[in-house]
């Protein structure tokens, strides 16, 4: 299930309850470690090196209990509790050239400015240009603000115990936590704080999407209908249209401007493709609409407009609005209750709000909540790090997939084909926030795997990828038996 995101005094509360379930603070300690451990081994290849940085707290025994399970790899431990004395033990373990340093120095009881001597031993690690992995949050980080003490560690990934902290997910964090991770396999009790925040799990969706019928039909799985692409964004609606087939609607059609629909046509066998008619009609099997990418050559989406603004207000299935289909869109209510998802960027939910990019970044959850409010309660995927999804009230959910390589041209336009595919299948539309959510992590997953085996994937070979999680969890299951 997801977690709810925690503040540090809510965090206390949790251990609080473990405690006094019986649990001890060595056992979890000890499964900290192992998860520090196995991250570390990740990270690294037999023949590396990994420096452990201990300071004196619980933070600190983390990092030393993952020591037992890293024999695998060549490790030095460095107990630092005196930064004036042990920054010399730092360089010269740093002369070493360790493959990774395991930051164990501070953790979320740190409620201070660090001293001179602490900073210096912070700089020293981050001017070393080794990738960190950070122990619960980086040392020197607010975990309630996502503030600087100072000076902060700059992690690569951070993996956090339990659950995420609030001020890791802030935005002026990012720079410092890296890639954010969670270890939640630590003998914990189950959380007792509930939250409107949630963190998703890759273990969210080992069921989902649900199996299909042995005997189910085309006609079973939708019928969606794309509008895309304009002269010189031709390459949006193409990926839009790929990225809806890897989710495997019944049909996928796709109507385009006359001036761009060889090319586009050329480019896909299964999807049906038509030239944009005046006075659109959809047939009675369709189930559901994605309309946006590739529209921003001039005055394309202007011609747009009133459509848009109708299918929004007034189609009895799920809608989804990307790109420059976004600001054709008009405030208020719509009918209905099928789904309405839009999926700005940090620059066009600014756009839509009147906002600054800086405001929409420094409190992407208030955003969220005022872009559904303004579009009538609809869905909001508030891509960039940390894609959020969620609604006027409510949970919100935070994406941890996905990686920096991800911003390429084109990418926003396979999610939003990816969405749509799902959506307007009807056995999916009842659980629109599971579907998303999926769609969203999905995604990131994806991107994952393809940096995990090659450094130089493109949005196509994104698009070859995405969707493909349940087969390879299959396959994982089925060497286990």
């Amino acid at each position: 299930m997801a977690m709810t995101v925690l503040t540090i005094k809510e965090m206390r509360e949790w251990e609080t309850a473990t405690w006094a379930a019986g649990q001890t603070e060595a056992e979890v300690i000890r499964r900290v470690g192992r998860s520090v451990a196995v991250k570390a081994l990740a990270m690294t290849r037999p023949e590396d090196s990994i420096l452990v940085l201990a300071g004196k707290g619980h933070n600190g025994d983390d990092a030393r209990a993952a020591v037992e399970t890293l024999d695998a790899r060549t490790v030095r431990v460095l107990d630092v509790s005196s930064p004036e004395t042990d920054l010399a033990a730092l360089e010269k373990a740093l002369q070493e050239e360790p493959a990774l340093i395991i930051d164990g120095l501070f953790g979320i009881g740190l409620n201070r400015v660090l001293s001179g001597p602490w900073q210096k031993i912070i700089a020293t690690v981050n001017a070393a240009n080794v990738p960190v992995l950070a122990v619960d949050v980086p040392s020197g980080l607010n975990a309630d603000t996502g503030e600087i003490f100072g000076a902060a560690i700059e992690a690569d990934v951070t993996l956090t115990v339990g659950a995420p902290k609030t001020g890791l997910l802030a935005a002026q964090a990012w720079p410092f936590v890296g890639r954010l991770e969670v270890a939640d396999q630590t003998g914990l009790v189950p959380c007792p704080v509930k939250g409107e925040v949630q963190w998703t799990l890759p273990s969210d969706f080992r069921r989902f999407p649900p199996s299909r019928p042995a005997a189910g039909h085309k006609g079973d799985f939708g019928h969606l209908y794309i509008i895309a692409g304009s002269l010189g964004c031709h390459g949006a609606a193409v990926l839009a249209t790929r990225g809806a087939q890897r989710a495997q609607p019944g049909l996928t059609t796709l109507l385009t401007q006359d001036n761009v629909y060889a090319v586009i046509a050329s480019q896909l066998q299964s999807a049906m493709v038509s030239a944009w008619q005046p006075e659109p009609k959809f047939p009675a099997s369709v189930t559901g609409l994605l309309v946006g990418p590739g529209m921003a050559a001039r005055n394309v989406a202007e011609t747009f407009r009133p459509h848009i603004q109708h299918w929004w207000r007034d189609l009895p299935h799920p809608v989804v609005v990307d790109a420059s289909g976004l600001d054709c869109l008009a405030s208020g209510p719509v009918r209905g209750k099928a789904a309405r998802v839009i999926t700005p960027h940090p620059g066009e939910a600014a756009r839509l709000l009147n906002w600054s990019t800086q405001k929409v970044q420094g409190g992407r959850l208030e955003t969220l909540r005022e872009l559904s409010k303004k579009y009538g309660h609809c869905w909001v995927v508030l891509k960039g790090h940390q894609t959020l999804i969620g609604r006027h009230e409510g949970e919100v959910f935070v994406n941890g997939s996905g990686n920096p390589h991800l911003a390429q041209g084109g990418s926003g336009d396979l999610l939003g084909g990816f969405i749509a595919g799902l959506l307007a299948q009807p056995p999916l539309q009842s659980d629109a926030a599971t579907t998303l959510r999926f769609a969203v992590w999905e995604h990131g997953a994806a991107a994952d795997r393809l940096q995990a085996t090659r450094s130089n994937w493109v949005v196509e070979d994104l698009a070859a990828e995405i969707g493909d999680s349940r087969a390879r969890q299959c396959s994982q299951s089925a060497r286990l038996v």
